[in-house]
């Protein structure tokens, strides 16, 4: 992937436009994949959907761009005449989230009490150094109307569609969703396949969080488990394995250096994160990503972190 200086520069975003300012989103084209049973991947611009389809409606897991969301529908009724019943958020980033208000209008939207928070008052999000967002707060129609502490369960399409909280990962947010009977999961920006993963500091996320997650969920899944990754391409547990490790070893370099009390600097200028240049991209580069671990070692956090219950 082509790279971008990260050394002094900022990248100022507003997360629910951030697609919309990089490129013209009336010429994306959502596409439907079918995963698995009753379990469907769309994909455009912004995170991954997921949508149980059957003779009872649509839950749809995640709505990207507020743009997008009449191509979403209508990608949808190509599947099915059903109406969508239940929204389900991942997380309460903009490119999971963007499409809340419209379809709040069919449908009721489901989240964990971090995501409406998170959604009604707005503010920053980033990774405490390079990656800096901001996020302004969300109008009434577009925030979910039924929150939760740690799970829920929506019984629809003879699936036992289940919503678990894994605290601190990407987010202080963050749902992984289960379709059982399907046998797909649904990750969110858990875990992603764009290289190393974005991690919102400020909006409570953290490395060990995303590890522990990731670490939990995978001995809870069937060994031919189908993944939909919150962006990227439809994944198993040997890809999800990979990153793990990825993120337990990266997380080792940088906290060796830590602790012989190097500067973020000296670790940038040392390439400590060389031996995973592959993982670089063009959102988190390894320098950003070295600035994330460095950033969650020392304990430096947005100071307005919610609680989380």
């Amino acid at each position: 992937m082509r790279q971008f200086p990260i050394v002094g520069y900022t990248i100022l975003l507003t997360l629910a436009l951030a697609a919309a300012q990089d490129k013209d989103l009336s010429k994306v084209q959502i596409t439907v994949t079918k995963i698995s049973g009753n379990v469907y991947m769309l994909q455009g611009e912004g995170g991954n959907i997921g949508a149980s389809v059957g003779e009872d409606g649509i839950v749809v897991v995640d709505d990207q761009y507020a743009p997008l969301a009449e191509k979403i529908e209508a990608a949808l009724k190509g599947v099915t005449d059903k109406p969508v019943r239940f929204i389900i958020n991942t997380h309460y980033h903009g490119d999971h989230t963007g499409g809340n208000a419209y379809f709040q209008k069919q449908a009721p939207i489901i989240a964990h009490d971090n995501v409406r928070k998170r959604l009604e008052a707005g503010g920053p999000a980033g990774n405490l150094g390079s990656i800096s967002m901001d996020h302004k707060p969300a109008p009434k129609e577009a925030l979910p109307i039924i929150t939760f502490d740690h799970d829920v369960t929506v019984h629809l399409n003879g699936e036992d569609i289940r919503a678990l909280h894994f605290p601190n990962g990407h987010t202080d947010g963050d749902s992984i969703i289960f379709f059982p009977k399907s046998n797909v999961v649904h990750m969110g920006d858990d875990f992603v396949r764009y290289g190393f993963p974005f991690i919102d500091l400020a909006g409570g996320g953290s490395v060990e969080g995303m590890i522990a997650a990731m670490e939990e969920v995978i001995p809870k899944l069937p060994a031919d488990v189908k993944v939909i990754p919150g962006h990227g391409n439809i994944s198993n547990l040997d890809d999800v394995r990979t990153y793990v490790k990825m993120l337990i070893d990266t997380r080792a370099a940088v906290e060796k250096g830590v602790q012989q009390k190097k500067t973020l600097d000296q670790l940038k200028q040392e390439k400590v994160l060389a031996p995973w240049q592959k993982w670089s991209g063009d959102f988190v580069t390894t320098d950003a990503f070295i600035e994330t671990l460095y950033n969650d070692l020392t304990g430096k956090k947005d100071q307005k972190l919610m609680k989380h219950n």
